[in-house]
């Protein structure tokens, strides 16, 4: 057995971008928001993701900008460590190390050189009370340093970050937890103490759910979970404090934050309806509504004219202060469970799972983008807790990617299960899927798994049910007009001793399908519809099925429930070797004979990786992840790895990506291609400081070509090395070629009042003009023709002529 060496778990796009409020550049050029182990910075402008703060080996817990410099940013992680980056060049500046899981960072102008921070109690096992510390930054040349003066500030307070701010730039700060509500002046050393009652008199519940602090006053914001806004005054007296209420949300206020000037309010929840209160109007408000999902945080930018909000479906919304819509940016989708399984487009490439409710959603891993979603059910969503609507729960493509089908259903109990089968064709026109076929009754009972076949010639579409039938669909002629219309119909139902078919697989090509009916696997041919045979050794229902690849598309494999994994050969119908494992997740790689099996046993999810004609796993990794793992796919690479050892060989032709419980989606890679990856992004980095003008981009170009003259396959001596700086040489020099020396004089009247603009483009072209003199000395060195005595007077008289302009259109020829 081979273990791991340079092989680790990473996590790859679609992290979590909603996890904490975003926060907006001073210049409000850009977006930052905590992303898994690292920090995303997009674009305002263009919702691109131009780079990620990379660092943290662990979960970011926050993110703020360092009030001392504008251009700076602090991220706390759970890893222990606080880090300060310069975000706009991506930068790490210095590392602190705290020592401590954090989960949440705060600053204050009044705290130079402190920063506040959530960590867990140490009598706390569950990590559900936290205390507010300050640590102090030591100056220190080092870049990593370690922070040990720490000192509590409060215990006890929410695990909700939201439930902790400052107010009057740092004059105190405010924590809510449960009922009560705590204010400590920094100065006075000292807490005042709030307390709600459980309910009001309607039943209403009061518990605190978020809080913010006014810019200027001294006001304090709390949100509730009844839906109500609160207002605080008066709070630096125990005795005299007034509040305030506010209502228009109908469920618990998820967050509220003031603008800079404190002249707005801005609250979200359930609603998905980004609300402005105008502060010390009453209830006069604005509405922004229909944002997507249920807003969870909600941040303005330095001088109020973009705000930003973070939804539930992974996204970020960029707001003008006019209340306009000017960006969204799209993580991928994080619903509470992803009910298909990962799949991957054939045409586009990208990752494509349950998106939005009703949604599939078409997600670009390389690009970590969201490209689009596919409305599948065509109804409008209630945001309603508790209401039954249609899911997407299967969806299947074929090989070339011109079908997509999909099955959607509501109703848990079978008595109100309603469900349909629908076919989706590719149009060029529309870049997209089109509905083609809709079948309301293709089985009686909820449909368990389908398939497409893997042969490019026909494409066929097998569906199991727990109605005990398994169906093949195929594109046949309409039944009315008795013409090819492309729509799909019942080709054939077969069935097996009225046992329930839990899983169906076609072989690599196509000849053989297996159907498994609960223990028992059935192999037929979809050219006759005819049973072939039956494998019925494994003990217990089995769970996964698929048939081996390339050289091992003789063996079929199989997972049952009672912690089999088995593989048989198909030539002898024998059982080839079977081992005592519970697999979750049983993943062929399309490209190559491996195949990957996730294992969850003590807590924890193993990985191996193994050829179907060779029992001995070729790759394990222990502690996959601490979750049970049900969704897996093969990523095939744009280019195969090169220079692999043999622990890392299984991932040369495609890259194994998972997704755990927690949503998220996590990947395996190697040393060599994250060196691969580190030095395409450094190619790839463009100063953002210059504009990408034409010039910009043939300068570029020019510098492409020069180096490929530079390469072996160009010796220097087949072409002239061109100096560095030839082509603004080039440049400057242009205009002598079309004024002639008497329309220079005509002109050095104009050119007078010029000449300090034109000083230092007259010393380049100096520079230059003595550069080509020596390359066109050179050139005349290195040859010694014969010549006339009439050629050496005419070569006299052209010597006297100035023609190093001329220099660099000869060298620039192939």
């Amino acid at each position: 057995m081979v273990e791991q060496s340079e092989v680790r778990v990473v996590r790859c796009g679609g992290s979590k971008i909603n996890l904490r409020p975003p926060i907006i550049s001073t210049d409000s050029r850009f977006v930052l928001c905590a992303s898994g182990d690292s920090v995303k910075v997009y674009s305002t402008r263009t919702e691109e993701w131009l780079h990620s703060l990379q660092g943290h080996t662990n979960q970011v817990t926050g993110i703020t900008l360092n009030p001392a410099n504008h251009l700076q940013v602090y991220s706390c992680s759970a890893d222990g460590t606080v880090k300060l980056w310069d975000f706009i060049d991506g930068i790490l500046i210095k590392t602190f190390i705290i020592g401590y899981p954090l989960f949440a960072i705060y600053v204050s102008e009044k705290h130079d050189g402190i920063v506040f921070l959530h960590i867990a109690m140490d009598t706390d096992s569950k990590n559900e009370c936290f205390q507010l510390v300050a640590v102090h930054l030591p100056k220190s040349a080092e870049q990593e340093v370690e922070a040990k003066e720490l000192s509590a500030v409060s215990s006890r307070i929410s695990p909700n970050p939201s439930c902790t701010a400052f107010g009057r730039e740092g004059q105190y700060i405010a924590f809510a937890r449960h009922l009560q509500l705590n204010v400590y002046f920094f100065r006075k050393q000292k807490t005042y103490s709030f307390s709600l009652k459980a309910t009001d008199k309607k039943g209403a519940k009061n518990a605190f759910t978020c809080i913010a602090c006014h810019p200027a006053d001294d006001c304090i914001a709390t949100g509730h979970e009844d839906g109500k806004i609160r207002l605080w005054r008066n709070f630096i007296h125990t005795k005299e404090y007034t509040y305030s209420t506010q209502h228009w949300h109908h469920n618990a206020v998820n967050t509220v934050c003031f603008t800079p000037e404190g002249t707005n309010l801005l609250s979200g929840g359930i609603e998905s309806v980004l609300v402005q209160w105008q502060y010390g109007a009453g209830n006069r408000k604005e509405f922004l509504p229909r944002l997507g999902g249920s807003i969870l945080h909600v941040s303005t930018s330095s001088d109020g004219q973009l705000f930003c909000t973070s939804h539930s479906d992974n996204k970020i919304t960029v707001i003008e202060s006019s209340f306009k819509v000017c960006g969204v940016i799209q993580g991928l989708v994080k619903g509470d469970a992803v009910l298909t399984d990962l799949m991957i487009d054939p045409r586009s490439k990208a990752l494509v799972l349950n998106g939005k409710p009703g949604h599939l959603q078409f997600y670009s891993l390389l690009r970590d983008k969201h490209l689009y979603n596919l409305d599948i059910v065509q109804q409008e969503y209630i945001y309603e807790a508790g209401l039954d609507q249609f899911e997407v729960v299967k969806a299947a493509f074929d090989i070339k990617g011109y079908w997509l089908a999909t099955v959607e259903e509501r109703g848990q109990k079978s008595s109100d299960l309603e469900f349909s089968l629908k076919l989706w064709a590719y149009d060029e026109r529309t870049q997209s899927f089109v509905l083609n076929t809709t079948i309301t009754a293709a089985h009686t009972d909820r449909i368990m798994s389908m398939c497409f076949s893997s042969s490019e010639e026909t494409t066929m579409l097998v569906t199991t049910a727990e109605d005990g039938q398994f169906k093949a669909w195929c594109q046949g002629a309409d039944a009315d007009t008795q013409q090819d219309q492309n729509f799909w119909s019942c080709d054939f139902v077969g069935s097996y001793h009225n046992l329930k078919p839990t899983n169906c697989s076609f072989s690599a090509d196509s000849s053989l399908l297996a159907v498994s009916f609960q223990e028992v696997i059935t192999i037929w041919s979809p050219d006759t519809w005819e049973l072939l045979t039956t494998l019925c050794q494994p003990p217990g229902v089995v769970r996964d099925l698929c048939f081996g690849q390339l050289s091992c598309s003789k063996y079929l494999i199989a997972t049952t429930t009672r912690n089999l994994l088995c593989c048989w050969n198909l030539l002898t119908c024998a059982l080839e070797w079977s081992t005592s494992v519970e697999v979750s997740k049983l993943q062929p790689d399309p490209l190559s004979e491996n195949v990957a099996a996730f294992s969850y046993q003590s807590k924890h999810t193993d990985l191996f990786v193994f050829k179907p004609n060779e029992p001995r796993p070729l790759f394990t990794h222990k502690n996959v992840c601490s979750e049970k793992m049900h969704r897996a796919v093969f990523v095939p690479r744009e280019e195969p790895l090169n220079n692999c050892d043999e622990s890392s060989q299984w991932l040369n032709r495609s890259q194994l990506y998972f997704l755990t419980q927690n949503m998220d989606l996590l990947t395996f890679s190697t040393a060599t291609e994250e060196d691969r990856m580190l030095s395409s992004s450094k190619r790839l980095v463009i100063d953002d400081s210059v504009a990408v003008t034409p010039f910009y981009l043939l300068l570029g170009k020019h510098r492409q070509q020069q180096q490929k003259l530079n390469t072996p396959s160009h010796p220097a001596a087949d072409k002239p090395q061109q100096p560095q700086g030839s082509l603004t040489c080039l440049l400057l020099s242009f205009p002598s070629l079309f004024f002639p020396p008497e329309m220079e004089m005509e002109s050095s009247e104009q050119e007078m009042n010029s000449e300090k603009e034109e000083e230092h483009s007259e010393e380049e072209m100096e520079a230059c003009d003595s550069q080509q003199e020596l390359r066109a000395q050179g050139s005349v060195d290195e040859v010694t023709p014969k010549l006339s005595k009439a050629q050496e007077r005419e070569l006299k008289r052209v010597r006297k002529t100035d023609f190093s302009w001329m220099a660099g259109l000869i060298d620039s020829k192939p």
